[in-house]
């Protein structure tokens, strides 16, 4: 994560650096990304970024990090405006999520991120995952949850259904990209998804 100086700059500089990481990223996978290539675009010196980051990875993870502080937000909103239906709730973030990715740097930036993940940043989705799910953030979407509609037995389970979902949201971006579906049909595919897990695989008893 970023250092201490990288907080303390300006931010029109901090939204500087930031900006040309990201247009690096999407013009090329992590492991083929330059630092000279940001540090060019944001007007700083070599010096100067290793003041602010670790390394390339770390300002990747940061970018990704922040982006997923949007998303929490935004998925508040839409648990408020669906009553505590998770599902719904979740079919309609993926489709900001599909659907956010508007410009052609945006498609490349998920691209990239999709289908050349180096281990260690990876590992950092995994952890961040984790963090955001058992901090204050997840206690406020837990608490707007309508688990009366869940067949869970203990509120534990809810990190389990996140976890869940967000390995198929994951899976069905990266099926989108290797086979050049469309956004609708990425959405289709979702949303099937999301209907056998809300009403399970298996007949209940009574439909056998």
């Amino acid at each position: 994560m970023p250092k201490q100086t990288f907080f303390n700059l300006p931010e029109h500089k901090k939204k500087k650096l930031l900006e040309s990481a990201e247009m690096e990223f999407a013009r090329v996978p992590l492991f083929e990304a330059s630092i000279a290539n940001i540090i060019r675009m944001a007007g700083i010196s070599r010096g100067s970024f290793y003041q602010y980051f670790e390394d390339k990875d770390d300002i990747y993870i940061y970018l990704v990090d922040e982006k997923v502080k949007t998303a929490i937000i935004y998925f508040i909103g839409l648990l408020e405006k669906h009553n505590g239906d998770l599902i719904e709730a979740l079919t309609e973030m993926y489709y900001y999520f599909l659907y956010s990715f508007s410009d052609e740097e945006e498609k490349h930036l998920l691209r990239n991120a999709l289908l050349f993940t180096t281990y260690r940043v990876e590992s950092s989705f995994t952890s961040m995952l984790e963090k955001y799910l058992q901090n204050e953030h997840f206690k406020l979407v837990e608490g707007l949850i309508n688990k009366d509609r869940l067949n869970i037995s203990e509120d534990k389970d809810l990190l389990h259904i996140f976890k869940l979902v967000s390995g198929l949201a994951f899976n069905n971006l990266i099926e989108k990209t290797v086979k050049g579906l469309t956004d609708e049909e990425a959405m289709e595919s979702f949303k099937r998804s999301m209907y056998l897990i809300k009403h399970g695989i298996y007949k209940q008893e009574n439909e056998k």
